[in-house]
């Protein structure tokens, strides 16, 4: 049986959480006199007077029919970056556990941990940017809480081998996180019909890339019952705006729509690719399976500073472990891309 009890902070464990307003209630209501808001409205719309709903139930029972899971795996955060941030608050003990990373990989898993002063060890991808089993089970020791993996995989844009990523699963019993923020763009299912399998997984996803909703900050985490719980229990107790709540409700009724736009980006990555490809100061471009390309390129800093220069804003890599010399292009619309190989071709011509 997965010891989620005996990962569990002991301050975390005996924590009562918060319990607002709306916790206490449950059911419809015609007059609200409980929570001490404002009852003749608000300047922008008499609705937003009032506190949304704390669970954001009618959001996660939307996402549950187009995920395939019950509503009661789901979690919510402010981005996933309050999801990862949740599970080092709840699970690793400041100064004394350890998470390890898969470099080059994510960074916030980095900074979550040194903003609560937890040890980050690394295992660095192998040179075709796939897991390193040996040197990950190497560093794992009785106070690593979690090993995180990111799938398609940023900023290497690959995703990692589903039989690495299931031996890890099986064999270690901390949580393993997968954080699928690009699965949408990818060749690779996703892992949520495995949770039923493995109880120490946890998935983080988003509406931020292929949902085009950068701009409400919606993360979800997808995990048993008893890890959702625990997430609830440390979260704050209004952490997704009625806003959010709202337009993420409006998303999920256009599924038709976002998967025509993935279809779209794919087909342009392919196009990019190709683009891209036929320049001399192309040297590679890895294989992707997210809506960016990682291209390694002649003179990357100062490529980067004449795109800038011409109003072009990509990723500098270069300096990032095993990236040397590679810029991350995220695939723009079809009238960006071409404008950025027009800008590329000047670079090139410009070239002593």
């Amino acid at each position: 049986m997965f010891p989620l009890d005996q990962l569990l902070r002991e301050n975390i464990k005996k924590l009562i959480p918060y319990s607002s307003a709306r916790d206490e209630f449950k059911g419809e209501a015609k007059i609200f006199l409980d929570a001490n808001e404002n009852s003749l409205g608000s300047p922008l719309t008499k609705w937003y007077n009032r506190y949304p709903d704390p669970l954001q139930w009618k959001v996660k029972q939307a996402l549950a029919k187009v995920k395939g899971l019950p509503a009661e795996q789901i979690f919510l955060g402010n981005g996933s970056d309050e999801c990862i941030d949740i599970l080092y608050r709840a699970f690793c003990n400041p100064g004394q556990d350890n998470v390890i990373i898969n470099p080059p990989t994510y960074g916030m898993y980095e900074v979550s941990a040194n903003i609560n002063d937890v040890e980050i060890r690394r295992a660095p991808l192998l040179d075709d940017f796939q897991l390193d089993l040996v040197h990950l089970e190497n560093l794992v020791d009785e106070h690593t809480k979690i090993i995180w993996i990111c799938s398609p995989n940023n900023p290497t844009s690959n995703s990692m081998n589903r039989l690495d990523v299931e031996t890890v699963l099986n064999n270690f019993q901390g949580l393993v996180v997968i954080d699928e923020a690009y699965i949408n763009f990818s060749r690779q299912r996703s892992f949520i019909p495995e949770l039923a399998e493995y109880p120490n997984l946890v998935i983080l996803q988003t509406m931020s890339k292929a949902w085009g909703l950068a701009g409400i900050r919606l993360g979800m985490a997808f995990a048993s019952e008893g890890i959702i719980e625990i997430y609830n229990k440390v979260k704050p107790p209004y952490n997704i705006n009625q806003v959010t709540q709202e337009l993420a409700l409006k998303a999920l009724d256009e599924t038709g729509q976002v998967n025509d736009m993935i279809r779209a980006i794919v087909t342009m990555r392919i196009e990019l690719a190709k683009a891209l490809a036929a320049l001399p100061i192309v040297h590679k471009i890895h294989p992707s399976d997210a809506n960016f390309l990682l291209v390694q390129v002649s003179d990357a800093k100062g490529l980067y500073n004449y795109l800038l220069n011409a109003g072009i804003v990509v990723r500098d890599r270069s300096r990032v472990e095993l990236c040397a010399g590679c810029l991350r292009i995220t695939i723009g619309t079809e009238a960006e891309n071409k404008e950025l190989i027009t800008v590329l071709k000047r670079f090139t011509s410009n070239m002593p």
